[in-house]
């Protein structure tokens, strides 16, 4: 009786300590951009709310690994930073990819020319030269070479490079055009060597090429621009029969291929034809995604289902932008405002029209790579770095919006709030995160987490509403409650424990 007696203080007294003992606070740092001013921000004060809803951080459960988040290098941005006092085209540069600034970790270029080039110009302007003698990344050496290697130095954790052509020479063409058309069979080997010969001569430049996409916009763009046609099976053929042995042989074995490189609402019979089998599967690294079917709507359900076709291949968000829109000059709120449209909103069909209503562009980014994220993507690849007040310069005046827009008369630079969306992504979540799970009970706030390799964990909530909400952070044991203003992201950083 007497050890019982003694046992059962014990629990009383255990008891009584834990009652006591407070709960602990979960120790974080948050970072904001919102319609009401914030720039990356960082917030250490929470003004309350009537309701508090939770969001629960679950590490245990984990999801695909990042690859990386970024944007591209096109001849255009390089051209307008060559315009600018060598203290702008440095600031831009070091805002993109410096470990203080945006720290860019995936990037994207074109080989040949495309839209946003000057004019239209290819690797291989010899006819007939099938052996690739007279090829030439000279085009490049005046703007594309420069920036990128700029980026480089100003870069301390590196970045990714793919390339992407939007069609190669028209002598290699059944239409023997610039844009549409198909590569003739018999200039399959001749494509296929291409790549190699690309790779080499970026290499001679000092710059290492990570992978490649097989074609830009394999459907085509309407016949507008610089484009080449493959369907499913062509393309797979290709890239098993030409591009895949050529770039073994040649000891470019380790270099990522990524086929299809066009919009979401057609994988189903791209990733059907790529992962039939064990060989057509062989040199496929994964599967290139664009946005432009809907820039509102994510397809969950086709991302969902090319993942599950190829569970171990990689799945990347190649190209995003506000298109068929000249950029603001220097008003952020057009970037928080439901006025801008893309080119369905004229152009689409009736009834696609809902996938293209007017939508802020900024909702479109946030909406879209936290979407993205909970649906297997592991890379979001933005399209043009720098853009001028015209949206341009571009050789068939395709103008667009791009997170920073530059007047190169007056030597200006204004960095849009598209800068600070991608940043909230691109400088938290980094290459070798694992994504992980997460359980809300605010369906109005969209939310996404990541576990980086230094096990500390970033947290990206969107808010697009128009009221603040307050929620509580819970994370094992330990909880915080925080708040966030409306119309606006957060990045909630957890340091490592």
């Amino acid at each position: 009786m007497k050890v019982l007696k003694i046992f059962n203080c014990i629990i009383i007294a255990t008891i009584v300590m834990s009652a006591c003992t407070p709960k602990q606070v979960l120790e974080v740092e948050v970072f904001e951009t919102s319609a009401s001013g914030h720039k990356l921000t960082k917030i250490t004060e929470f003004a309350t709310s009537d309701s508090i809803s939770v969001i629960h951080i679950l590490p245990n459960q984990k999801f695909q690994t990042i690859t990386g988040f970024g944007g591209a290098f096109t001849e255009s941005s390089a051209y307008l930073l060559n315009q600018l006092s060598k203290e702008n085209r440095d600031t831009i540069l070091k805002a993109y990819f410096a470990s203080d600034g945006a720290n860019y970790s995936l990037t994207r270029t074109h080989m040949n020319s495309c839209d946003f080039s000057l004019s239209q110009y290819s690797y291989a302007p010899v006819v007939g030269d099938m052996t690739l003698d007279h090829f030439t990344v000279e085009e490049d050496k005046a703007d594309l070479i420069p920036m990128i290697k700029d980026a480089m130095r100003f870069s301390d954790d590196g970045f990714k490079l793919f390339a992407s052509p939007w069609t190669a020479s028209p002598w290699m063409k059944d239409n023997k055009d610039w844009v549409g058309g198909k590569l003739l069979p018999e200039y399959y080997d001749t494509w296929a060597l291409f790549f190699s010969k690309y790779i080499d001569a970026y290499k001679a430049e000092g710059i290492p090429i990570w992978g490649f996409t097989v074609e830009n916009e394999p459907h085509g763009n309407g016949n507008n621009w610089e484009s080449m046609h493959f369907s499913p099976d062509e393309m797979t053929n290709f890239v098993q029969h030409h591009l895949g042995p050529k770039l073994e042989a040649d000891g470019h074995g380790d270099k990522i291929i990524l086929g299809y490189d066009q919009n979401r609402a057609g994988l189903k019979e791209w990733v059907d034809s790529m992962f039939a089998n064990e060989a057509t599967s062989k040199y496929f690294d994964g599967t290139a995604i664009h946005w432009y079917e809907s820039t509102f709507e994510v397809f969950p359900e086709e991302l969902q289902y090319a993942h599950h076709k190829a569970p171990g291949k990689l799945l990347i968000e190649t190209e995003g932008c506000v298109d068929s829109e000249v950029p603001a000059w220097k008003d952020d709120m057009w970037y928080w405002n439901k006025e801008a449209t893309d080119w369905g909103w004229d152009w689409a069909p009736e009834e696609q029209k809902y996938l293209h209503p007017k939508y802020a562009p900024v909702n479109r980014y946030a909406r879209d790579i936290i979407g993205c994220l909970n649906n297997w993507v592991d890379g979001w690849v933005d399209w043009n770095m720098v853009l001028d007040k015209q949206g341009g310069p571009n050789w068939f005046k395709n103008w667009c919006a791009a997170p920073v827009i530059v007047d190169p008369d007056a030597d200006e630079v204004y960095f849009t709030p598209l800068y600070y969306t991608m940043a909230h992504f691109s400088k938290y979540i980094r290459p070798e995160a694992k994504i992980i799970g997460v359980d809300k009970t605010d369906t109005d706030l969209m939310v996404t987490a990541a576990q980086n390799p230094d096990n500390s964990i970033a947290v990206v909530v969107f808010n697009e509403g128009s009221i603040a909400k307050q929620f509580k952070l819970h994370l094992t044991n330990r909880n915080i409650a925080i708040t966030i203003n409306p119309q606006a992201i957060q990045t909630i950083l957890i340091p490592q424990p």
